[in-house]
Protein backbone atom coordinates (compact mmCIF):
# COMPACT_ATOMS: atom_id res chain seq x y z
CA UNK A 1 0.00 0.00 0.00
CA UNK A 2 1.33 3.40 -1.05
CA UNK A 3 1.99 6.09 1.80
CA UNK A 4 -0.61 8.16 1.10
CA UNK A 5 -3.34 5.50 1.42
CA UNK A 6 -1.54 4.35 4.70
CA UNK A 7 -1.83 7.83 5.68
CA UNK A 8 -5.89 7.78 4.85
CA UNK A 9 -6.32 4.40 5.92
CA UNK A 10 -4.41 5.95 9.58
CA UNK A 11 -6.83 8.65 9.55
CA UNK A 12 -10.24 6.45 8.84
CA UNK A 13 -9.71 4.64 12.00
CA UNK A 14 -9.17 7.89 14.16
CA UNK A 15 -11.95 9.29 13.09
CA UNK A 16 -13.70 6.41 13.61
CA UNK A 17 -13.18 6.30 17.05
CA UNK A 18 -15.27 9.89 17.35
CA UNK A 19 -18.01 8.09 15.22
CA UNK A 20 -18.73 6.05 18.43
CA UNK A 21 -19.04 9.69 20.55
CA UNK A 22 -21.04 11.07 17.83
CA UNK A 23 -23.43 8.11 17.87
CA UNK A 24 -23.54 8.27 21.17
CA UNK A 25 -24.58 11.71 21.16
CA UNK A 26 -27.15 11.23 18.17
CA UNK A 27 -29.28 8.55 20.64
CA UNK A 28 -29.61 10.83 23.39
CA UNK A 29 -31.77 13.43 21.37
CA UNK A 30 -28.79 15.41 19.62
CA UNK A 31 -29.66 16.79 16.27
CA UNK A 32 -27.64 18.52 13.51
CA UNK A 33 -30.07 20.95 12.22
CA UNK A 34 -28.33 22.28 8.48
CA UNK A 35 -28.33 25.79 7.99
CA UNK A 36 -29.25 26.34 11.89
CA UNK A 37 -25.98 28.51 12.08
CA UNK A 38 -25.52 32.15 11.60
CA UNK A 39 -23.25 33.24 8.64
CA UNK A 40 -19.67 33.74 9.67
CA UNK A 41 -18.67 36.28 7.22
CA UNK A 42 -14.63 36.93 6.56
CA UNK A 43 -13.35 39.63 8.35
CA UNK A 44 -11.29 42.63 6.06
CA UNK A 45 -8.01 40.81 7.34
CA UNK A 46 -7.83 37.35 7.84
CA UNK A 47 -6.61 36.28 11.60
CA UNK A 48 -3.83 35.02 9.53
CA UNK A 49 -1.83 33.73 6.83
CA UNK A 50 -2.28 30.23 6.78
CA UNK A 51 -4.85 28.19 5.06
CA UNK A 52 -8.92 28.77 5.20
CA UNK A 53 -11.85 27.65 2.78
CA UNK A 54 -14.43 30.54 2.37
CA UNK A 55 -17.77 29.70 1.33
CA UNK A 56 -20.18 31.95 -1.30
CA UNK A 57 -23.34 33.41 -0.17
CA UNK A 58 -25.54 33.89 -2.69
CA UNK A 59 -29.24 34.67 -3.89
CA UNK A 60 -31.18 31.54 -4.52
CA UNK A 61 -33.55 32.26 -7.58
CA UNK A 62 -35.25 28.81 -7.45
CA UNK A 63 -35.46 25.46 -5.39
CA UNK A 64 -34.20 22.19 -5.36
CA UNK A 65 -35.45 19.24 -3.46
CA UNK A 66 -33.58 18.93 -0.12
CA UNK A 67 -31.35 22.22 -0.51
CA UNK A 68 -31.39 24.87 1.20
CA UNK A 69 -29.13 27.06 -0.89
CA UNK A 70 -25.93 28.52 -0.34
CA UNK A 71 -26.02 27.09 3.50
CA UNK A 72 -26.12 23.59 2.21
CA UNK A 73 -23.45 21.59 3.82
CA UNK A 74 -22.23 24.75 5.83
CA UNK A 75 -19.91 25.05 7.91
CA UNK A 76 -19.12 21.21 9.14
CA UNK A 77 -18.12 20.09 5.38
CA UNK A 78 -15.07 23.12 5.39
CA UNK A 79 -14.00 22.58 9.20
CA UNK A 80 -14.22 18.89 8.79
CA UNK A 81 -12.38 18.55 5.18
CA UNK A 82 -10.10 20.95 6.75
CA UNK A 83 -9.18 19.34 10.18
CA UNK A 84 -8.42 15.97 7.93
CA UNK A 85 -6.52 18.26 5.34
CA UNK A 86 -4.02 19.17 8.61
CA UNK A 87 -3.80 15.46 9.95
CA UNK A 88 -2.92 14.29 6.57
CA UNK A 89 -1.06 16.70 5.36
CA UNK A 90 1.71 19.34 6.34
CA UNK A 91 -0.47 22.22 5.03
CA UNK A 92 -1.17 24.82 8.36
CA UNK A 93 -4.45 25.75 8.31
CA UNK A 94 -5.78 28.69 9.89
CA UNK A 95 -7.49 28.41 13.09
CA UNK A 96 -9.53 30.45 15.98
CA UNK A 97 -8.44 31.37 19.40
CA UNK A 98 -9.91 27.92 20.90
CA UNK A 99 -7.61 26.08 18.32
CA UNK A 100 -10.40 25.09 16.12
CA UNK A 101 -10.09 25.48 12.15
CA UNK A 102 -11.11 28.94 10.52
CA UNK A 103 -14.25 29.04 8.41
CA UNK A 104 -15.71 31.69 6.69
CA UNK A 105 -18.54 33.10 4.04
CA UNK A 106 -18.05 35.64 1.97
CA UNK A 107 -20.42 37.74 -0.27
CA UNK A 108 -18.80 37.83 -4.03
CA UNK A 109 -19.13 41.83 -3.79
CA UNK A 110 -16.96 41.67 -0.70
CA UNK A 111 -13.98 43.25 -0.66
CA UNK A 112 -12.78 40.53 1.36
CA UNK A 113 -13.31 37.26 -1.33
CA UNK A 114 -9.77 38.66 -2.90
CA UNK A 115 -8.19 37.09 0.66
CA UNK A 116 -10.10 33.87 -0.09
CA UNK A 117 -7.60 31.33 -2.09
CA UNK A 118 -10.53 28.85 -2.37
CA UNK A 119 -13.71 29.18 -2.48
CA UNK A 120 -16.79 26.56 -1.73
CA UNK A 121 -20.58 26.63 -2.89
CA UNK A 122 -23.43 24.47 -2.70
CA UNK A 123 -26.34 23.80 -4.15
CA UNK A 124 -25.22 25.98 -7.14
CA UNK A 125 -28.50 25.13 -9.37
CA UNK A 126 -30.72 27.74 -7.84
CA UNK A 127 -27.99 30.60 -8.01
CA UNK A 128 -29.23 33.81 -9.48
CA UNK A 129 -25.96 35.96 -9.96
CA UNK A 130 -26.27 39.79 -10.26
CA UNK A 131 -24.49 41.80 -12.78
CA UNK A 132 -22.15 43.06 -9.98
CA UNK A 133 -21.35 39.43 -9.03
CA UNK A 134 -20.59 38.48 -12.39
CA UNK A 135 -18.23 41.11 -12.62
CA UNK A 136 -16.32 40.39 -9.13
CA UNK A 137 -16.20 36.42 -9.53
CA UNK A 138 -14.98 36.87 -13.19
CA UNK A 139 -12.35 39.14 -11.70
CA UNK A 140 -11.42 36.62 -8.79
CA UNK A 141 -11.13 34.22 -10.99
CA UNK A 142 -8.92 35.92 -13.35
CA UNK A 143 -6.53 36.88 -10.36
CA UNK A 144 -6.19 33.60 -9.69
CA UNK A 145 -8.91 32.61 -7.04
CA UNK A 146 -10.41 28.64 -7.46
CA UNK A 147 -13.93 28.02 -7.17
CA UNK A 148 -15.44 24.35 -6.47
CA UNK A 149 -19.57 23.76 -6.78
CA UNK A 150 -20.74 20.89 -5.93
CA UNK A 151 -24.25 19.17 -4.51
CA UNK A 152 -26.64 19.79 -7.69
CA UNK A 153 -28.16 17.07 -9.25
CA UNK A 154 -30.11 16.34 -12.50
CA UNK A 155 -30.63 18.35 -15.53
CA UNK A 156 -32.42 21.72 -14.52
CA UNK A 157 -30.08 22.43 -11.91
CA UNK A 158 -27.15 21.91 -14.10
CA UNK A 159 -28.97 24.46 -16.79
CA UNK A 160 -29.69 26.82 -14.22
CA UNK A 161 -25.50 26.73 -13.35
CA UNK A 162 -24.55 26.55 -16.75
CA UNK A 163 -26.23 29.84 -17.75
CA UNK A 164 -25.35 31.70 -14.49
CA UNK A 165 -21.19 31.12 -14.68
CA UNK A 166 -21.39 31.36 -18.70
CA UNK A 167 -21.98 35.24 -17.74
CA UNK A 168 -19.05 35.05 -15.55
CA UNK A 169 -16.55 33.17 -17.80
CA UNK A 170 -17.90 32.91 -21.74
CA UNK A 171 -17.71 29.43 -22.94
CA UNK A 172 -16.65 30.43 -26.53
CA UNK A 173 -13.07 31.70 -24.57
CA UNK A 174 -13.72 29.16 -21.52
CA UNK A 175 -15.39 26.26 -22.22
CA UNK A 176 -17.02 23.77 -19.70
CA UNK A 177 -14.60 20.78 -20.02
CA UNK A 178 -14.72 17.29 -18.49
CA UNK A 179 -11.52 16.04 -15.71
CA UNK A 180 -10.39 13.04 -17.46
CA UNK A 181 -9.66 10.19 -15.00
CA UNK A 182 -5.61 10.86 -15.51
CA UNK A 183 -5.95 14.66 -15.37
CA UNK A 184 -2.91 15.61 -12.38
CA UNK A 185 -5.45 16.77 -10.06
CA UNK A 186 -7.20 13.21 -9.08
CA UNK A 187 -3.48 12.48 -8.30
CA UNK A 188 -2.00 14.91 -5.88
CA UNK A 189 -1.76 12.61 -3.00
CA UNK A 190 -4.37 9.69 -3.62
CA UNK A 191 -5.24 8.02 -6.50
CA UNK A 192 -8.49 8.92 -7.56
CA UNK A 193 -9.64 6.27 -10.10
CA UNK A 194 -13.21 7.07 -9.98
CA UNK A 195 -15.43 10.12 -9.16
CA UNK A 196 -17.30 9.01 -6.24
CA UNK A 197 -21.34 9.25 -6.63
CA UNK A 198 -22.03 10.44 -2.92
CA UNK A 199 -25.64 11.35 -1.79
CA UNK A 200 -26.86 13.60 1.18
CA UNK A 201 -27.16 11.23 4.42
CA UNK A 202 -31.07 11.68 4.66
CA UNK A 203 -31.94 10.14 0.98
CA UNK A 204 -29.34 7.68 1.93
CA UNK A 205 -31.33 6.88 4.73
CA UNK A 206 -34.58 7.57 3.12
CA UNK A 207 -33.91 4.77 0.33
CA UNK A 208 -32.46 1.90 2.90
CA UNK A 209 -29.18 3.09 1.50
CA UNK A 210 -29.62 1.21 -2.49
CA UNK A 211 -29.66 4.13 -4.09
CA UNK A 212 -27.27 7.15 -4.40
CA UNK A 213 -28.75 9.17 -7.51
CA UNK A 214 -30.98 11.69 -5.91
CA UNK A 215 -32.68 12.53 -9.27
CA UNK A 216 -33.54 8.56 -10.92
CA UNK A 217 -32.47 8.36 -14.17
CA UNK A 218 -31.51 12.28 -14.60
CA UNK A 219 -28.59 12.35 -12.17
CA UNK A 220 -27.19 8.47 -12.73
CA UNK A 221 -23.83 10.08 -13.93
CA UNK A 222 -21.59 11.74 -12.23
CA UNK A 223 -19.81 14.06 -13.98
CA UNK A 224 -16.47 16.30 -12.76
CA UNK A 225 -16.17 19.24 -14.93
CA UNK A 226 -13.42 22.40 -15.32
CA UNK A 227 -13.12 25.89 -16.54
CA UNK A 228 -9.58 26.72 -16.81
CA UNK A 229 -7.74 29.55 -17.88
CA UNK A 230 -5.41 30.33 -20.70
CA UNK A 231 -2.42 28.49 -18.93
CA UNK A 232 -4.53 25.18 -18.68
CA UNK A 233 -5.10 26.07 -14.77
CA UNK A 234 -8.20 25.15 -13.13
CA UNK A 235 -10.24 27.88 -12.09
CA UNK A 236 -13.83 26.22 -11.55
CA UNK A 237 -14.54 22.64 -10.73
CA UNK A 238 -17.90 21.21 -11.00
CA UNK A 239 -18.52 17.98 -9.18
CA UNK A 240 -22.36 17.16 -11.02
CA UNK A 241 -24.92 14.42 -9.78
CA UNK A 242 -22.81 14.14 -6.07
CA UNK A 243 -22.72 15.49 -3.08
CA UNK A 244 -18.58 15.10 -1.73
CA UNK A 245 -19.30 17.40 0.64
CA UNK A 246 -21.79 15.71 2.51
CA UNK A 247 -18.92 12.45 2.94
CA UNK A 248 -17.18 15.25 5.20
CA UNK A 249 -19.92 17.30 6.60
CA UNK A 250 -21.96 13.82 8.46
CA UNK A 251 -18.71 11.72 9.09
CA UNK A 252 -19.87 11.45 12.80
CA UNK A 253 -23.14 10.23 12.32
CA UNK A 254 -23.09 7.08 11.09
CA UNK A 255 -20.68 4.55 10.94
CA UNK A 256 -22.43 2.84 8.01
CA UNK A 257 -22.54 6.29 6.03
CA UNK A 258 -19.04 6.72 6.80
CA UNK A 259 -17.31 3.79 5.88
CA UNK A 260 -19.68 3.82 2.10
CA UNK A 261 -19.07 7.77 1.50
CA UNK A 262 -15.96 9.27 3.62
CA UNK A 263 -12.74 7.54 2.05
CA UNK A 264 -13.78 8.66 -1.43
CA UNK A 265 -14.99 11.37 -0.28
CA UNK A 266 -12.01 12.85 1.60
CA UNK A 267 -9.30 11.69 -0.70
CA UNK A 268 -11.21 13.44 -3.52
CA UNK A 269 -11.38 16.93 -1.16
CA UNK A 270 -8.01 16.73 -0.54
CA UNK A 271 -6.40 16.52 -3.80
CA UNK A 272 -8.58 19.25 -4.89
CA UNK A 273 -6.94 21.52 -2.26
CA UNK A 274 -3.75 20.50 -2.32
CA UNK A 275 -3.70 20.99 -6.89
CA UNK A 276 -5.79 24.14 -6.08
CA UNK A 277 -2.51 25.63 -3.14
CA UNK A 278 0.01 24.58 -5.91
CA UNK A 279 -1.24 25.33 -9.33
Amino acid sequence: MDPARRALRTAVAVILAGTAVAAAAHAQGFRFREGSLAARYAPAHMPDGSFVICRVAYRSVRVEPMGIGWQTDYPYAEVNLTTRLSELTKTRVSRDTSGHPNYFVVRLTDDALFNCPITVASDVGTVGFSAAEVERLRTYLLKGGFLWVDDFWGSLAWRQWATEIARVLPPSEFPVQDVPLDDPILKTMFEVRKVPQITNIQFWRGVGGQSTSERGADSADVHLRAIRDAHGQIMVLMSHNTDVADSWEREGEDPGFFYQFSPDGYALGINVLLHAMTH
